[in-house]
Protein backbone atom coordinates (compact mmCIF):
# COMPACT_ATOMS: atom_id res chain seq x y z
CA UNK A 1 0.00 0.00 0.00
CA UNK A 2 1.30 3.41 -0.58
CA UNK A 3 2.31 5.72 1.94
CA UNK A 4 -0.88 8.62 3.02
CA UNK A 5 0.38 11.79 2.13
CA UNK A 6 1.35 13.78 5.31
CA UNK A 7 1.94 17.46 6.09
CA UNK A 8 5.57 16.58 4.75
CA UNK A 9 4.69 15.15 1.72
CA UNK A 10 3.20 17.83 -0.30
CA UNK A 11 2.58 17.11 -4.29
CA UNK A 12 2.81 19.99 -6.60
CA UNK A 13 1.34 19.34 -10.33
CA UNK A 14 2.58 20.74 -13.01
CA UNK A 15 1.20 21.05 -16.24
CA UNK A 16 1.48 23.20 -19.25
CA UNK A 17 -1.12 22.93 -22.47
CA UNK A 18 -4.61 22.09 -21.28
CA UNK A 19 -5.66 21.40 -25.20
CA UNK A 20 -5.77 18.49 -27.56
CA UNK A 21 -2.53 16.69 -27.96
CA UNK A 22 -0.57 17.63 -31.92
CA UNK A 23 -0.57 15.76 -34.09
CA UNK A 24 1.88 12.55 -33.91
CA UNK A 25 5.34 13.53 -35.07
CA UNK A 26 5.43 16.85 -33.62
CA UNK A 27 7.27 17.81 -30.29
CA UNK A 28 6.82 17.12 -26.59
CA UNK A 29 2.87 15.84 -27.33
CA UNK A 30 2.65 14.76 -23.61
CA UNK A 31 2.41 18.12 -22.29
CA UNK A 32 -0.80 18.62 -23.75
CA UNK A 33 -3.64 17.26 -21.50
CA UNK A 34 -6.79 17.55 -23.04
CA UNK A 35 -9.47 19.58 -21.67
CA UNK A 36 -12.00 16.67 -21.00
CA UNK A 37 -9.15 14.78 -19.14
CA UNK A 38 -7.99 17.50 -17.49
CA UNK A 39 -11.60 18.24 -15.86
CA UNK A 40 -11.52 14.42 -14.87
CA UNK A 41 -8.17 14.52 -13.22
CA UNK A 42 -9.34 17.88 -11.08
CA UNK A 43 -12.76 16.32 -10.63
CA UNK A 44 -10.65 13.26 -8.96
CA UNK A 45 -8.60 15.15 -6.92
CA UNK A 46 -11.75 16.70 -5.56
CA UNK A 47 -13.63 13.29 -4.89
CA UNK A 48 -9.79 12.16 -3.24
CA UNK A 49 -10.90 15.14 -0.73
CA UNK A 50 -7.46 17.05 -2.17
CA UNK A 51 -7.86 20.45 -1.88
CA UNK A 52 -5.89 22.16 -5.40
CA UNK A 53 -3.88 25.24 -4.09
CA UNK A 54 -2.27 27.88 -5.74
CA UNK A 55 1.78 28.43 -4.19
CA UNK A 56 0.88 30.99 -2.19
CA UNK A 57 -1.94 29.15 -0.36
CA UNK A 58 0.21 26.52 -0.52
CA UNK A 59 2.95 28.09 1.63
CA UNK A 60 1.85 27.46 5.09
CA UNK A 61 1.95 23.57 4.12
CA UNK A 62 5.74 23.80 2.62
CA UNK A 63 6.33 25.26 5.90
CA UNK A 64 4.67 22.93 7.99
CA UNK A 65 2.94 25.20 9.62
CA UNK A 66 -0.27 23.89 8.43
CA UNK A 67 -1.06 19.96 7.36
CA UNK A 68 -3.97 18.59 5.26
CA UNK A 69 -4.85 16.91 2.20
CA UNK A 70 -3.94 19.77 -0.35
CA UNK A 71 -1.90 19.89 -4.01
CA UNK A 72 -0.22 22.59 -5.68
CA UNK A 73 -1.20 23.16 -9.08
CA UNK A 74 1.26 24.74 -11.45
CA UNK A 75 0.72 25.70 -14.99
CA UNK A 76 4.24 26.91 -17.02
CA UNK A 77 4.61 29.03 -19.68
CA UNK A 78 1.23 30.90 -19.74
CA UNK A 79 -0.91 29.74 -22.55
CA UNK A 80 -3.96 31.18 -23.48
CA UNK A 81 -5.65 27.19 -23.46
CA UNK A 82 -5.18 27.42 -19.61
CA UNK A 83 -7.53 30.93 -19.03
CA UNK A 84 -10.13 28.75 -21.56
CA UNK A 85 -9.90 25.32 -21.05
CA UNK A 86 -8.76 25.29 -17.42
CA UNK A 87 -9.66 28.33 -15.27
CA UNK A 88 -13.64 27.40 -16.06
CA UNK A 89 -12.81 23.69 -14.15
CA UNK A 90 -10.78 24.83 -11.27
CA UNK A 91 -13.56 28.08 -10.41
CA UNK A 92 -15.90 24.98 -10.37
CA UNK A 93 -13.74 23.16 -8.01
CA UNK A 94 -12.76 25.96 -6.46
CA UNK A 95 -9.55 25.43 -6.66
CA UNK A 96 -6.48 27.41 -6.98
CA UNK A 97 -3.47 27.46 -9.19
CA UNK A 98 -0.38 29.43 -10.23
CA UNK A 99 0.16 29.96 -13.81
CA UNK A 100 4.15 31.12 -14.49
CA UNK A 101 4.20 33.96 -17.43
CA UNK A 102 7.02 34.72 -19.70
CA UNK A 103 6.70 38.70 -19.14
CA UNK A 104 8.14 40.07 -22.56
CA UNK A 105 6.27 37.17 -24.72
CA UNK A 106 2.60 38.27 -23.98
CA UNK A 107 0.23 37.78 -26.56
CA UNK A 108 3.17 36.12 -28.90
CA UNK A 109 3.62 32.15 -29.16
CA UNK A 110 6.28 29.64 -27.87
CA UNK A 111 8.51 30.27 -30.23
CA UNK A 112 11.38 28.99 -27.85
CA UNK A 113 10.04 25.43 -29.05
CA UNK A 114 10.28 25.94 -32.56
CA UNK A 115 13.65 23.65 -32.83
CA UNK A 116 11.79 21.15 -31.41
CA UNK A 117 8.92 20.80 -33.92
CA UNK A 118 6.19 21.97 -31.37
CA UNK A 119 3.29 23.86 -32.90
CA UNK A 120 3.05 27.18 -31.92
CA UNK A 121 0.58 28.23 -29.57
CA UNK A 122 -0.72 31.19 -28.25
CA UNK A 123 0.28 32.90 -25.05
CA UNK A 124 -1.76 34.77 -23.01
CA UNK A 125 -1.90 38.24 -23.27
CA UNK A 126 -1.90 40.59 -20.53
CA UNK A 127 -5.73 41.47 -20.62
CA UNK A 128 -5.92 37.42 -20.27
CA UNK A 129 -3.97 37.62 -17.52
CA UNK A 130 -5.78 39.88 -15.59
CA UNK A 131 -8.96 37.86 -16.02
CA UNK A 132 -7.04 34.85 -14.98
CA UNK A 133 -6.32 36.67 -11.54
CA UNK A 134 -10.14 38.16 -11.57
CA UNK A 135 -10.85 34.46 -11.84
CA UNK A 136 -9.04 33.21 -8.67
CA UNK A 137 -5.97 32.11 -9.71
CA UNK A 138 -2.23 33.35 -9.31
CA UNK A 139 0.57 34.86 -11.87
CA UNK A 140 3.97 33.86 -11.01
CA UNK A 141 7.21 34.58 -13.18
CA UNK A 142 9.32 32.54 -15.65
CA UNK A 143 11.51 35.11 -16.89
CA UNK A 144 11.19 37.71 -19.67
CA UNK A 145 12.05 35.02 -22.53
CA UNK A 146 11.89 31.37 -21.65
CA UNK A 147 15.76 31.95 -21.64
CA UNK A 148 18.10 28.95 -20.15
CA UNK A 149 19.61 30.59 -17.01
CA UNK A 150 22.84 28.44 -17.40
CA UNK A 151 23.56 29.55 -20.96
CA UNK A 152 23.45 33.68 -20.11
CA UNK A 153 25.72 36.13 -18.49
CA UNK A 154 24.72 37.20 -14.72
CA UNK A 155 23.58 41.08 -15.77
CA UNK A 156 21.22 39.05 -18.56
CA UNK A 157 20.26 36.29 -16.04
CA UNK A 158 19.33 39.12 -13.50
CA UNK A 159 17.27 40.80 -15.97
CA UNK A 160 15.62 38.31 -17.10
CA UNK A 161 14.47 37.07 -13.10
CA UNK A 162 13.76 40.59 -11.44
CA UNK A 163 12.19 42.54 -14.56
CA UNK A 164 10.15 39.84 -14.95
CA UNK A 165 8.26 40.32 -11.72
CA UNK A 166 8.65 44.23 -12.06
CA UNK A 167 6.36 43.67 -15.52
CA UNK A 168 3.89 41.19 -14.18
CA UNK A 169 3.19 43.16 -11.14
CA UNK A 170 2.46 46.25 -13.07
CA UNK A 171 0.34 44.41 -15.74
CA UNK A 172 -1.79 42.41 -12.97
CA UNK A 173 -1.56 45.09 -10.61
CA UNK A 174 -0.98 41.74 -8.28
CA UNK A 175 2.60 40.76 -6.04
CA UNK A 176 4.52 37.93 -8.02
CA UNK A 177 5.81 36.10 -5.33
CA UNK A 178 6.99 33.03 -7.03
CA UNK A 179 9.35 32.44 -9.82
CA UNK A 180 9.71 29.01 -12.11
CA UNK A 181 13.12 28.04 -13.62
CA UNK A 182 12.92 27.24 -17.06
CA UNK A 183 13.78 24.47 -18.29
CA UNK A 184 14.36 23.72 -15.26
CA UNK A 185 18.38 24.43 -15.35
CA UNK A 186 19.50 26.40 -13.02
CA UNK A 187 22.90 26.97 -10.74
CA UNK A 188 23.29 28.29 -6.97
CA UNK A 189 23.99 31.91 -8.17
CA UNK A 190 20.40 31.91 -10.02
CA UNK A 191 18.87 30.62 -6.66
CA UNK A 192 20.60 34.02 -5.15
CA UNK A 193 19.50 36.35 -7.60
CA UNK A 194 15.53 34.66 -7.18
CA UNK A 195 16.21 35.38 -3.84
CA UNK A 196 17.28 38.96 -4.51
CA UNK A 197 15.17 39.83 -6.50
CA UNK A 198 12.24 39.15 -3.47
CA UNK A 199 11.07 36.01 -4.77
CA UNK A 200 9.14 33.63 -2.28
CA UNK A 201 9.48 30.56 -3.79
CA UNK A 202 10.86 28.91 -7.13
CA UNK A 203 9.77 25.74 -8.46
CA UNK A 204 12.24 23.32 -10.16
CA UNK A 205 11.47 20.08 -13.15
CA UNK A 206 12.85 17.78 -10.52
CA UNK A 207 10.52 15.23 -9.36
CA UNK A 208 9.23 14.54 -6.43
CA UNK A 209 6.78 15.55 -3.71
CA UNK A 210 7.58 18.31 -1.51
CA UNK A 211 8.89 17.41 1.74
CA UNK A 212 9.64 19.09 5.03
CA UNK A 213 12.31 21.27 5.20
CA UNK A 214 12.67 20.92 1.14
CA UNK A 215 14.70 25.02 -0.11
CA UNK A 216 11.46 26.78 -0.94
CA UNK A 217 14.04 28.15 -4.22
CA UNK A 218 14.03 24.71 -5.07
CA UNK A 219 11.22 22.80 -4.94
CA UNK A 220 10.12 19.53 -7.17
CA UNK A 221 7.10 19.29 -8.68
CA UNK A 222 5.08 16.12 -10.07
CA UNK A 223 4.43 16.16 -14.12
CA UNK A 224 1.12 15.19 -15.15
CA UNK A 225 1.40 14.12 -18.76
CA UNK A 226 -0.70 13.73 -21.80
CA UNK A 227 -1.23 9.70 -20.66
CA UNK A 228 -1.67 10.17 -16.92
CA UNK A 229 -4.51 8.07 -16.02
CA UNK A 230 -6.45 8.59 -12.87
CA UNK A 231 -5.11 5.72 -11.13
CA UNK A 232 -1.37 6.63 -11.83
CA UNK A 233 -2.39 10.29 -11.00
CA UNK A 234 -3.51 9.03 -7.52
CA UNK A 235 -0.14 6.67 -7.11
CA UNK A 236 1.87 10.03 -8.06
CA UNK A 237 0.13 11.85 -5.38
CA UNK A 238 -0.29 9.42 -2.33
CA UNK A 239 2.99 7.09 -3.01
CA UNK A 240 6.81 7.52 -3.28
CA UNK A 241 6.40 7.00 -7.23
CA UNK A 242 7.68 10.27 -7.91
CA UNK A 243 10.02 10.47 -4.60
CA UNK A 244 12.22 8.06 -6.26
CA UNK A 245 13.00 10.80 -8.81
CA UNK A 246 14.87 12.67 -6.50
CA UNK A 247 18.57 13.32 -6.20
Amino acid sequence: MPTVQSHSAIPILTFHQIAPAPEKGTGFRSLSVAPADFQRQMSFLRALGYQGLSITALQPYLRGERSGKVVGITFDDGYLNNLTHALPVLQQLGFSSTCYVISAMLGQANSWDRHNRVPPSELMSAVHLRQWVAGGQEVGAHTRHHVRLTQVDTPLAQEEIAFCKDELQQLTGSTVDHFCYPYGEFAPEHTAMVAGAGFLTATTTRRGRCQLGDSLLELPRVPVLRRTSRPLLWWKLASRYEDRHRV
